[in-house]
Parts: structure tokens; sequence; C-alpha cells
């Protein structure tokens, strides 16, 4: 893209994360830093260049944007690339971190002309807060109500034009008249992974990780179709090498690296095995509520639900009825138990 100009920090905003000697930063190193090196999403890229072009060809700060998806398949990092592109600054904040109408005047006011403004978890926005978002989305001005009772007033103050990126793990959580008000929703989907070894080969070469396609193929398979989740392995794998094997990460190593840390062929972790093995073995594969699960898993309800469960029922290992959770075929075959009869279904009720 053209007509970038120089992002020039504040104390208060967020750029570019640099490389420092901490794993947060490690984490944040890895994020592509513009748009052509974003990996996957080839739909929301295109739409997402065109909505930016567009607004720098006309020297306005792009439309509000809104990204939905599953944890960890890069709406921060869309954000910040946003920014980037924009030439802009970026704040950051999030949805609980606005309790109060005075959080989010605060940080509207600490705007500058073209900045964007990044709210993690939006649909956890108090709903007075987000009233008070709308003027601010539309109008570009807050209304501040000054005093009480009859003596109360109400007062307009002007914003700089910005853009506002917001971000949701819970896409029916966002109420429709703040979802309206975004100029793009845009869906994050999981990863392929032909994309999801790209990201991983990428990586390694900014860690320093010599690392074959056959060794990044693995790790990209059992990645759960999340790029952050495969930077994670990632770096397992290099710690497994450096102390076991001299540093040298061959495919073989990689598997022996991903069963230590108990990531099994699929990308499944302990507690999704404990979900299966919950489901098949210690209610013998009839249906069983999610409290109920929870319970026996000794997880909270809302863990199970929003953490593990979808990555389950993707695959086809679970499936979710008015009933309750029960498992598929192919998770008695995972676990390598035979899949009992209906009349032994019976028998174990």
């Amino acid at each position: 893209m053209s007509g970038r100009r120089e992002v020039v920090a504040r104390p208060d905003t967020v750029l570019a994360p640099e490389l420092q000697e901490t794993e947060e930063a490690e984490e944040a190193s890895l994020r592509p830093k513009a748009l052509d090196d974003f990996v996957g999403q080839a739909e929301l890229r295109e739409h997402l260049a065109i909505v930016l072009e567009a607004a720098m060809q006309r020297g306005q700060p792009a439309d509000h944007l809104l990204f939905a998806g599953p944890p960890g398949l890069g709406k921060t990092t869309l954000a910040a690339i946003v920014a980037r592109e924009m030439g802009a600054g970026l704040r950051v904040t999030s949805g609980p971190a606005l309790l109060r109408g005075g959080d989010l005047a605060s940080a509207l006011n600490d705007l500058q002309p073209g900045d964007v403004l990044f709210v993690d978890e939006i649909h956890r926005l108090p709903r007075p807060v987000e009233e008070i978002l709308y003027s601010a989305m539309e109008d570009f001005a807050l209304d501040i109500v000054l005093g009480k009772g009859p003596t109360a007033r109400s007062v307009r103050l002007p914003l700089p034009r910005f853009t506002l990126v917001g971000a949701t793990t819970r896409t029916g959580l966002v109420s429709a008249p703040l979802r309206d008000r975004f100029g793009l929703v845009a869906r994050l989907d999981y990863y392929e992974p032909m994309d999801l070894e790209r990201i991983i080969i990428r990586s390694a070469g900014i860690i320093g990780v010599d690392l074959g396609a056959p060794a990044a193929s693995e790790i990209a398979r059992r990645s759960r179709g999340t790029p952050r989740i495969a930077n994670r392995l990632l770096k397992r794998v290099r710690d497994f090498a450096q102390v076991r094997h001299g540093g040298n990460i061959s495919t073989e190593v990689t598997r022996d690296a991903l069963a230590l840390f108990g990531v099994d062929e699929l990308g499944l972790d302990k507690v999704d095995r404990a979900i299966l093995e919950a489901v098949c073995v210690r209610f013998g594969g009839r249906p069983v509520g999610l409290s109920t699960l929870a319970t026996a898993l000794g997880e909270e309800a809302h863990t199970i639900e929003e953490v593990y469960e979808p990555f389950l029922v993707q695959q086809g290992l679970l499936q979710r009825t008015p009933r309750g959770r029960i498992p598929t075929s192919a998770s008695w075959g995972h676990l390598g138990l035979d899949e009992p009869t209906e009349q032994g279904r019976l028998r174990l009720a």
C-alpha cells in the first residue's frame, strides 16, 4: 500500500511490539507487521486491503472494524496492522477494563486524529458504556451529563476522527446496535495446516530455529488450526531439542517433544482427552449435561464450553444435543476403545 506516513509513538500508544528479552516480547515479535505478511484468511485480507487503501486515498481514517472468531487467530495482530498501514497510533484496551463511562471518556480523549482504538472482548462492555460509545462512533462526539437531578445538563465534547477496532470471541453477545455501527464485520476462521506450516517456518526463522518442512508440518497438524498454538508448540519443540538433542530438530524429535508435552496426533491435550474419556467411559456414551461434565472433570463449565468443546465438535469427536454431550464413533476410535452397541449403552444406563 502507498501513502504511509511515519508513525510517531506516544507514551500511552501501543505500536509494533519490539523484540525484548522476555517470553512475551518473543511472542510479540512473531506477529506480522504488515498486511502482506499476514498468512491465511485470504478473503478477510482482501476486504481489509480495499477498506484501508480507499481510506488512505481519501485521506480519512478507516471505517470502524469488528473482528470475530476464536482466540489466537490474529485479531489483535490485525488491529496493530491496521494502525501501521494507516500510519496511526494504536491505543489498546478491553471491554472488562471499561467499567464506567469515565473510563471510556479517558481513552477517547487521549486519541489523536486518525488513531486506532482497539477494544478486545468488546462483547463484555457494560451497557451504559456501550451506549456512550454509539455517539463516539457515529458522530465523533462524547455526550457527558454534568450534575444530578433537575440541575443536570448534557454537554457534547467533540472527538478527533478515529477508527475503532473491536474484537470478540462471542459474536452473538455483541448487541445489534453496536454491531451495526461497524463498517466491516469480519470473521476469522481456523487455519488450514498449509497456512500454519508457513507461519511456523516464518516464526522459526525469526527466533533462530533450524526447522525443516517435515517438522513444521508435524507441528502444524497438531496446532488446532490456531497460529498462537502453533507458535507455542514451536517454542516447546525448540526447548526440547535444545535440552535433549543439542538443538537438532528432526521430525522424530518433534514427535517426541509433542508427546512429552501431552499433544497427540490430532492436537488434543490432557483436558481434551479427559473430556472424551469422561463421555465415553465414565458416562458410557450416554448424553451428559455440561454442568455434570464440568463437575466430573473439576473444570469450570464455561471453560469447557468456550475453550475445549469447539475444537472437539469441529473435529467430529463430540456432539452437542438437546439431551447433552455425546461422543462420536471417531472419539471411541481415537481413544482406542470399542464403541458399545445400543443394547450395551442401555445396560450401562
